[in-house]
């Protein structure tokens, strides 16, 4: 199997996820601002009103942007493409341990665990050492990340 290495390809295509995913928070936000803020406040402008209408849409927009960046990594790593637009423009595809299409829910795994990679980043620093290539999402989920 032909391991995607840490480099280049791969932060390129998280650099392209995010620029996309980008955009949507930023409408998703807007859009959210706009709904809560008209709903909420009914025309009352005093500091009570503002700071709970500036939580809520805190809140529902971060809710939001999770569910949004889930499906976005766990549908298209699942899907016939085993990649995200991302991975796909650079050449790489998500598998299972055997080169094998992910399933929704492993896809879903991986995409969780991210967030355990994520803190300082040791699960992402790990995919330099590892002989597959793997960060700890991977490992956790069982995938790994080929070049095709």
């Amino acid at each position: 199997m032909n391991y995607a290495n840490v480099g280049n390809k791969r932060f390129a295509a998280l650099i392209i996820d995010v620029i996309i995913l980008s955009i949507f928070q930023s409408i998703i936000t807007f859009v959210v601002s706009l709904a809560i803020g008209g709903i909420a406040s009914n025309g009352e402008t005093n500091e009570e009103t503002i700071v709970a209408v500036a939580s809520i849409t805190t809140i529902t927009t971060m809710v939001i942007i999770v569910v949004i960046y889930w499906l976005y990594y766990a549908i298209q790593e699942s899907s016939p493409k085993q990649a995200t637009i991302g991975k796909q423009a650079m050449g790489l595809v998500v598998t299972d341990m055997n080169g094998e299409k992910v399933s929704f829910p492993k896809a879903s795994i991986r995409f969780l665990s991210r967030f355990l990679s994520g803190i300082l980043l040791i699960g992402y620093i790990m995919a330099f050492f590892t002989e597959k290539k793997q960060a700890l999402h991977d490992m956790i989920a069982g995938t790994l990340v080929l070049q095709k």
